[in-house]
């Protein structure tokens, strides 16, 4: 009979990793309270009209961010705004993308592509099944290949397993000392001990 402890292991780590990823994806950011204690000078916890007027961009946002219509942002209001400003937050980049498939078809085509440079300049990195399209495929195949990556880096003995050990030292997906995935970036090796 053949072993199972690899692959029982091989669950638990991704179910723990998935686990961790939901809480992190649950709990909110902070925000960054400089900038925010800046633009609040009465220190109520809020960004009023006259304080947003400090901030052009945001002023110019103003109404539309004000989703409760009291007047004044709150954190979860302004946390919005910074999200989409710096391409991040909620649907940020599903956004990006549904403006991109004019045909919408749920796929973006290099003809699609080029409505943003950046993204049509890497279109061949990110075309990962090589059909021409970006769309669900891509990514999926993209995350695979990525924990497939991860995984092959964290096993320093290559066994096939990973070892309490090689987990610790290798945490950068999951969280924890090496500072997450790095975006498009391939994983960091586990250091030699």
């Amino acid at each position: 009979m053949r072993n199972r402890k690899p692959l029982l292991l091989l669950a638990l780590l991704m179910t723990t990793g998935a686990a961790g990823l939901a809480v992190a994806a649950d709990t909110p950011a902070t925000p960054d309270k400089p900038a925010r204690a800046k633009l609040d000078t009465n220190g109520d916890g809020f960004i009023d009209r006259t304080e947003a007027a400090k901030a052009p961009r945001l002023a110019e946002k103003f109404d539309s961010l004000d989703t409760n219509k009291d007047g004044k942002l709150s954190r979860d209001e302004l946390q919005r705004w910074q999200g989409k400003r710096h391409g991040r937050g909620p649907g940020a980049m599903h956004e990006r993308m549904e403006k991109l498939d004019v045909n919408k078809d749920g796929r973006i085509s290099r003809e699609e592509a080029k409505a943003d440079p950046r993204l049509a300049a890497r279109f061949d990195q990110l075309d990962l099944n090589k059909d021409g399209y970006l769309d669900k495929a891509d990514r999926e195949l993209g995350m695979k290949q990525h924990r497939d990556a991860w995984f092959a880096a964290a096993d320093t003995n290559k066994d096939g397993q990973i070892s309490k050990a090689e987990f610790d030292a290798a945490k950068g997906p999951f969280g924890g000392p090496r500072g997450g995935h790095g975006g498009d970036k391939p994983p960091m090796p586990p250091k030699a001990r």
